[in-house]
């Protein structure tokens, strides 16, 4: 099993960046990397999500949410093409530092059999794309929460 994290503080209340985060009308205006088309965040729903990983040509594909954590974490799972070739399981944790202060864990773990070979090939790319997103989660939130301050 292979496995992909990062992680970025954000001065912001960890309930603003989590509705910022599980927003997913408004995803597509602020996140570069991830953008969900279709679904809600409920535990046992599929999700429409596509990926554009820089370097590569944008990838969609349809994750069963498996855990709903409000204001803590979510994840999914999901593959790309057929259950066994190269599955990920996603994860989105808020980690509340302080009253305004937040940690995001953002981790993907990877099995399957081509998981070894597409790591090797696109681990730095999906790596970027994790850290823009933070990047952008970060500078959203943080224009958010001062504004209402």
């Amino acid at each position: 099993m292979q496995k992909i994290c990062t992680d970025i503080e954000i001065n912001a209340p960890a309930d603003k960046v989590w509705h910022i985060l599980t927003d997913f009308e408004n995803l597509s205006s602020w996140n570069p990397f991830m953008i969900v088309k279709k679904g809600k965040l409920e535990e046992g729903k599929r999700l429409e999500v596509t990926l554009s990983i820089p370097g590569s040509r944008p990838m969609t594909f349809k994750p069963i949410v498996l855990k709903v954590d409000p204001v803590k974490e979510f994840r999914w799972s999901g593959n790309m093409w057929i259950r066994g070739i190269f599955d990920g399981e996603h994860v989105f944790r808020i980690e509340k530092l302080d009253e305004h202060r937040t940690r995001l864990i953002q981790c993907e773990r990877f099995r399957g059999i081509l998981a070894p070979l597409i790591l090797h090939l696109m681990k730095e790319n999906i790596e970027t794309g994790f850290e823009k997103m933070n990047r952008s989660l970060k500078n959203v939130s943080e224009k958010v929460s001062k504004a209402h301050t």
